[in-house]
């Protein structure tokens, strides 16, 4: 996990390495161990105001492919740097209008052992049609945790920050 300070940073590389005016605006640069995702506002198509939901939605969607498409080069340009710079592979996103749309993120492999009662839950949501195989139950699982502890995963990640911080100024640090 990084620090405040590690993120600010490769916050900043990308905001100073992106090309000018690829996106209106910055919004995340989130990083984990294999992946850094980076996602910026882009500009909404012009549709009327009469337009149907149907209709803004499926100009949304064009526009984020169109945008996709445009900046490939680009993005892989910077991608390729920030690869051989922070050793993880790079993933894209965009926002437009309120919709997120996401390009080529990565899906790592996680080991880990589970006893009966825990795979008896994703067996069940297996069999429920919620998931098609274990791995994606498991994904299930954690998409549902996560949008139901946002405020818990976020005073945990500032309390290990501050651990780090204390373990720092212990008798061992440079």
């Amino acid at each position: 996990m990084l620090t405040n300070e590690e993120k600010e940073a490769l916050r900043g590389w990308f905001a100073g390495r992106l090309p000018e005016g690829l996106f209106l605006e910055l919004l995340d640069v989130t990083v984990d161990r294999e992946e850094i995702t980076v996602v910026g506002r882009i500009p909404e198509p012009e549709v009327s105001a009469d337009a149907s939901a149907t209709e803004r939605d499926a100009a949304l969607e064009g526009r984020a492919a169109e945008f996709r498409e445009r900046t490939r080069e680009d993005r892989m340009r910077v991608a390729r740097d920030a690869e051989r710079k922070f050793r993880r592979k790079v993933s894209w996103g965009v926002e437009c209008g309120g919709r997120r749309a996401m390009y080529t993120t990565v899906a790592a492999p996680v080991m880990t052992r589970l006893r009966q009662p825990e795979r008896q839950v994703l067996d069940t949501l297996i069999a429920g049609g919620v998931a098609r195989s274990r791995s994606e139950a498991l994904a299930w699982c954690v998409r549902l945790v996560q949008k139901h502890a946002d405020d818990w995963l976020e005073d945990l990640r500032d309390s290990l920050e501050n651990v780090r911080k204390v373990r720092s100024q212990g008798p061992d640090a440079d």
